[in-house]
């Protein structure tokens, strides 16, 4: 979203480039904080501050290494890189909303590290095993009454306790799951795939591109038309706008209100109050034929708006 959505309109390519690099980089130390946070700490370390001090700048990552909770300080880097995203803030908006993904798979994983099976449960889980494994045999002695010797209670008790010894300690496995799982590796696709997405430029494939003025919301010409004979009625004039302007009777008393209606043949109208610490004076739209009055009120309009 951040490569589509960046505004690049008077913004050098170099500074394209440098926002959404920090962008990338962001987002990977944040996964990269997160793979170490949820790690034993004498398997990764060493291997965390290394590659931190190899793909970040030296500031940021002296500042995520130090941090007390890593991952968040590495979500607080990635907030700051969305914010210096120029786009529209509704878009701001929708990013922020997909960080918070983030932060809630952090909880998650993290109630999932810190809250284990109880070592009770473990323990008579595997005695209770031990000892029906122990016993086995003498329950099998004599279905293999056939065997010479029962010898066939010796492969059948063993292969037994393999698989059942073996599901007791996948279940033990599960209880933490991030030591098995190949987080390293997810990391650095993570880190490819981010440097790819931003790599990408709009148009680069030959698809149109339709840029949309949603940042610097410019005020447009306006063409004055003919007022209606008719006190409070639109005149409909294809790309010109009607103006009425409409106040109580004026009144010696601050924030006094005006309101301006603006009517266009496209949009519904759009009123817009202004208050003010002087008096207001009285004016009414079947007072403004003169267009001059009419383009000095728009004037007013946009220079405070």
């Amino acid at each position: 979203m951040g490569t589509a959505w960046y505004d690049d309109s008077g913004v050098s390519p170099e500074r394209r480039k440098e926002d959404l690099k920090a962008l990338s980089l962001a987002t990977w130390s944040f996964v990269r904080c997160m793979k170490r946070h949820l790690s034993p700490e004498k398997e990764d370390e060493e291997d965390f501050r290394k590659e931190l001090y190899e793909k970040l700048p030296p500031g940021q990552a002296e500042a995520i290494i130090k941090a007390a909770h890593r991952p968040n300080r590495a979500l607080f880097d990635l907030s700051v890189a969305i914010e210096n995203l120029p786009m529209h803030w509704l878009r701001k908006n929708q990013i922020n909303t997909a960080v918070t993904i983030f932060e809630d798979n952090l909880g998650s994983s993290e109630r999932l590290l810190t809250s284990p099976v109880p070592l009770f449960y473990s323990r008579h889980t595997a005695r209770f095993l031990f000892f029906w494994l122990a016993l086995l045999p003498f329950a099998l002695y004599e279905p293999f009454k056939d065997t010479w010797n029962h010898l066939g209670l010796i492969p059948a008790t063993a292969v037994t306790s393999l698989f059942l010894f073996g599901i007791e300690e996948l279940a033990n496995q599960m209880e933490e799951p991030f030591t098995i799982l190949p987080m390293q590796t997810f990391c650095d696709k993570i880190y490819n795939w981010c440097n790819e997405i931003v790599s990408f430029q709009p148009g680069d494939n030959g698809m149109v591109v339709h840029k949309n003025d949603y940042y610097n919301m410019e005020p447009v010409d306006i063409i004055e038309s003919a007022s209606s004979s008719e006190e409070g009625k639109d005149v409909s004039v294809p790309e010109e706008i009607v103006v009425s302007a409409t106040t109580a009777d004026a009144v010696e008393t601050p924030k006094e209100h005006k309101v301006y209606t603006l009517s266009t043949t496209s949009a519904v109208p759009i009123s817009i109050t202004k208050f003010s610490d002087n008096v207001v004076e009285h004016e009414n739209s079947s007072h403004l034929s003169d267009t001059k009055k009419k383009s000095g009120l728009l004037s007013k309009l946009f220079k405070n708006y």
